[in-house]
């Protein structure tokens, strides 16, 4: 809706809703008889919140043989509840993931990386204007969020120069 836009965006961009270019996967928690702290020969990794998140990459310290609420590789693990806006990409093959967290699969061949930083900077937004004693996102917020989203090489363009930019920072550092 107009009013809901933001900022002017270039030719070709759109402002769309995450819902309609992500599939989003929220999680379930399991009965601590359901997994375990060692892995089995079928086991799959489970994810239970924020503790599993460190510096942008999956700490994975427990599994299941009864995975439901599945992620997969290169979705964008969010935590959206407590520490709220932690993120990191799964590298496993497929992990269950815990209702602390949600999963972002990207779909139409969109830049996970494009994306995953325009959701981020979408949810500090809404960390900071949280108002209970546990800070949260509700699914319903994640797949509304408003996002402009320019062509696939623009997409990429700008992902190679936030990461050009990142690069000068480490080196400043």
């Amino acid at each position: 809706k107009a009013d809901e836009i933001p900022f002017q965006i270039p030719n070709g961009w759109e402002w769309v809703r995450l819902g309609d270019i992500i599939q989003l996967v929220s999680g379930q928690d399991f009965n601590s008889s359901l997994y375990f702290d060692e892995p089995h020969e079928h086991s799959v990794p489970y994810i239970t919140g924020a503790s599993n998140i460190e510096n942008n990459r999956v700490i994975i310290n427990r599994w299941t043989d009864t995975p439901k609420s599945i992620a997969i590789k290169d979705d964008l693990l969010i935590v959206c509840k407590g520490s709220v806006g932690k993120t990191a990409y799964l590298e496993e093959e497929k992990a269950h993931i815990a209702r602390q967290i949600m999963a972002v699969r990207m779909i139409y061949g969109l830049d996970r990386f494009y994306i995953g930083t325009a959701i981020h900077a979408k949810v500090d937004d809404i960390v900071r204007s949280q108002k209970g004693i546990i800070p949260g996102i509700e699914r319903s917020t994640m797949l509304n969020l408003a996002i402009s989203l320019p062509p696939i090489k623009e997409q990429k363009r700008i992902v190679a120069k936030i990461e050009e930019l990142f690069e000068q920072i480490d080196l400043i550092r």
